[in-house]
């Protein structure tokens, strides 16, 4: 069977590349979709549009080049797409609570099909060319909610839970960085839980395997020391090559962790990817999140739901909560990427639609989500992001503002001598009012640029809800 890669050229904020340049579970999306196809497709062929593919009578594969999609959907598509022996799309049912709940936001690459009322997307199967008109073809996406539940009402409004529809079966259109965060977290090393915990609900032989494996972990004298949880067994958490982990280290499945790691002391890894020559020095935590290759996090850095795209750094002190970075970038210690919104108000990120001249606001569909920072950023230590904001590629944050930041010495002192005392003995003390508190009204502003941002202190204060 030959593959035919539709382009989509749109660039997505704040990246400034197409879906397909992006990494996703550690990979390109282009490069994740020709793996996933390998043992299905021969050959690629790369066309703008349907109207471009040869007329040659051949078997075919045809998809756009910003869907993603795990190997259990497309091995389900195309195993149903031959056995119906006729031309077939991929379609949703209209209650695929994974599609209706988190795909259909912020894109327009999957559409009501009101003929057939399903939902369609541009994945198609040809059995002897463009010969014929494609059908719907239905392809459950096998939803199921998970998530954390019981938390207190004012973060989730409608009904006290915070919840994933989390597929076995994932398709995203990625036409927003929102979808960047999707893919990789909920519908993608969260689905490797859900998958697993179907897999040991149904299946006693794969209960027993991995009992099995977590005993024999725990009696092997050579398995290492955080093998001792149920959860740590060698069948759920798969070490590269050449992996320095601290033996105080908890490490939960299932997680994949790549060549040449370094895990430092007390280090927490939950149901994550890690990719190869990454650094988790003493105290980080990681959980439901995506380290791609290269990256370093040093002592008590913390991410939730969080992708890191190759050769990034976040240092110590900074917690990021539902993110997206770019490559290349680094963020100080001591900042925090919100994902809440205290007003209850719903959360807004910009997107642009097909034909639209200009990104209109428009509602993310979830109660909780991070910020995305592009490609080659660097940011300073100290700074607060509230929820859904974009930080463009190849920008700098710094506190310029003297009243900010202690950029000058303090009075300093060269000899001990010279310190003044009161009547009775006691060192006199200057008291600073630092930083100076600046009513800023306009900070409440929804009103963010798109542009690579360029700031300091002051117009930082935009990013600001």
């Amino acid at each position: 069977m030959k593959r035919i890669v539709i382009r989509e050229r749109t660039p997505i904020p704040p990246f400034g590349e197409p879906a397909r340049d992006l990494r996703i579970l550690n990979k390109p999306l282009w490069l994740l979709q020709r793996d996933l196809l390998a043992h299905h497709c021969r050959g690629a062929l790369e066309v703008d549009s349907l109207a471009e593919i040869p007329s040659e009578r051949e078997e075919l594969l045809v998809y756009r080049d910003n869907l993603f999609f795990n190997d259990q959907l497309i091995n389900t598509f195309i195993e149903q797409a031959k056995a119906s022996g006729h031309a077939c799309q991929i379609a949703f049912a209209l209650d695929d609570k994974a599609i209706t709940t988190h795909a259909l936001r912020l894109q327009d690459g999957i559409t009501l099909d009101i003929q057939h009322n399903v939902y369609i997307a541009d994945l198609y199967y040809y059995p002897s060319g463009v010969t014929e008109e494609p059908q719907p073809l239905v392809v459950p996406t096998d939803p199921r909610e998970m998530g954390y539940y019981h938390i207190p009402t004012y973060m989730a409004p409608n009904h006290g839970d915070l919840v994933f529809q989390v597929p076995r079966r994932a398709f995203l259109s990625i036409e927003n960085w929102v979808h960047l965060f999707l893919a990789n977290s909920p519908f993608g090393v969260f689905s490797w839980g859900r998958i697993h915990e179907q897999l040991a609900e149904e299946s006693w032989k794969e209960k027993l395997a991995v009992s099995f494996t977590t005993l024999f972990d725990k009696l092997n004298p050579f398995a290492p020391r955080w093998r001792n949880h149920f959860l740590s067994s060698s069948r759920l958490v798969k070490v590269g090559k050449n992996c320095s982990i601290d033996p105080t280290a908890t490490i939960h499945g299932p997680t994949i962790i790549g060549d040449n790691v370094t895990i430092g002391a007390g280090v927490v890894i939950t149901n994550s990817l890690i990719g190869k020559n990454v650094t988790i020095m003493q105290g980080s935590q990681v959980m439901l999140s995506v380290v791609s290759d290269r990256c370093y996090l040093p002592w008590n850095a913390g991410i939730f739901m969080t992708t890191l795209m190759e050769n990034s750094m976040v240092a110590q002190l900074s917690c990021l909560q539902m993110c997206v970075v770019g490559r290349n970038t680094f963020i100080g210690a001591g900042n925090i990427f919100t994902d809440f919104d205290l007003r209850n108000q719903p959360i807004h990120t910009y997107h642009q639609r097909k034909g639209a001249s200009r990104p209109e606001k428009e509602e993310v569909g979830l109660p909780v989500i991070g910020s995305a920072v592009g490609h080659n950023c660097k940011i300073g230590s100290g700074f607060v992001v509230y929820p859904a904001r974009m930080i463009g590629s190849n920008s700098t944050l710094i506190y310029a503002d003297t009243e900010a930041v202690v950029g000058r010495n303090v009075r300093p002192m060269t000899n001990i001598d010279d310190l003044e005392v009161d009547d009775q003995g006691e060192p006199l003390r200057t008291v600073y009012k630092w930083p100076r508190v600046i009513e800023r009204p306009d900070a409440l502003s929804d009103e963010e640029p798109i542009a690579p941002l360029h700031v300091s202190w002051p117009e930082a204060a935009r990013l600001r809800h």
